[in-house]
């Protein structure tokens, strides 16, 4: 019987050490982050294709109070820790931690991702101009992965909505 790793949801100073470590070891950390509020097949190809890139992927997840800022008040359906543990529960997902603020940029500058990844819905010249700025200042590669059409989270719950009225 083969023994399962429990889920790395780290703090962000453990995500820190975490990458130190990985440096220490030569592998290339790849780097994502998003609601992921409730997981679909759309962010299950994404999430793989991008673990495909690297070594190791490690997902930053928006705070419950930053969902709520971004997407409305009645958002987020899972809460900051599940939605994390989740992430962290799927085998091509290293580790995950929580962010608390809008945007990762100094998230990024602290970690200093080989490798950044944002769905299809992006481009570079979308992607928030803060944390551009930190992903060239370290030098990550940053990459679109295709974005997976018919599975959105938004999409998920008006159909809920719609079925239950």
């Amino acid at each position: 019987m083969s023994s399962v790793p429990a889920p790395q949801v780290l703090d962000l100073a453990a995500a820190l050490a975490w990458r130190e470590a990985a440096l220490a070891q030569g592998r290339r950390v790849v780097l994502t982050n998003g609601v992921f509020d409730l997981l679909h097949r759309g962010h299950i190809e994404y999430l793989h294709r991008s673990a495909a890139l690297g070594d190791l992927l490690l997902v930053a997840v928006n705070s419950d109070a930053s969902v709520r800022a971004l997407k409305g008040p009645s958002r987020p359906l899972n809460t900051e820790a599940d939605r994390a543990y989740a992430l962290a529960s799927l085998r091509c997902v290293a580790a995950s931690f929580v962010f608390a603020g809008p945007r990762l940029a100094a998230e990024i500058r602290a970690l200093r991702p080989d490798i950044y990844t944002k769905a299809g819905d992006y481009t570079v010249e979308t992607l928030d101009a803060s944390e551009r700025e930190a992903l060239l200042a370290v030098g990550a590669d940053i990459r679109i992965m295709p974005f997976v059409a018919g599975h959105s989270t938004t999409a998920l719950i008006a159909k809920g909505a719609s079925a239950a009225g």
